[in-house]
């Protein structure tokens, strides 16, 4: 059986989906990946920011995928640096993406809240000046 291949492309553009709230199992059977490898390729993401990915296919080389195991990537201070940028590049996106939620949660609450009104309803009594 044949290792499918896919590009760094495809790969941001599934996990964007996925972080903007689509549904893993759809998203999945539209893509033809299993749920599994969606989640593993978000985590990589969230983990390598702009650097997920590299090389043919999305592939690291083994000389890389060596060296961030023991640590040798680490030693200079533009190494450090990059990892700082993917860091806060990552917590800038997680940011966006509570912000996105919470927008969509104010959305529901004030529809929520018109349809009340719309009934008749009361939705807070007006308090009372004494």
């Amino acid at each position: 059986m044949e290792k499918k291949s896919y590009s760094r492309e495809f790969k941001l553009a599934a996990v964007k989906r996925l972080e903007a709230g689509e549904s893993s199992s759809s998203l999945a059977v539209e893509l033809g990946v299993k749920r599994t490898k969606l989640y593993r390729w978000r985590d990589i993401v969230r983990r390598d920011g702009e650097k997920a990915f590299p090389g043919h296919g999305g592939r690291r080389s083994k000389a890389e995928v060596l060296a961030r195991e023991h640590g040798v990537e680490g030693s200079t201070e533009l190494a450090q640096a990059r990892r700082t940028i993917a860091e806060l590049e990552r917590k800038v996106g997680q940011q966006q993406l509570d912000l996105d939620f919470f927008k969509q949660a104010l959305r529901h609450v004030e529809a929520t809240q018109r349809q009340n009104s719309a009934r008749g309803a009361t939705v807070s009594s007006p308090t009372s000046r004494r």
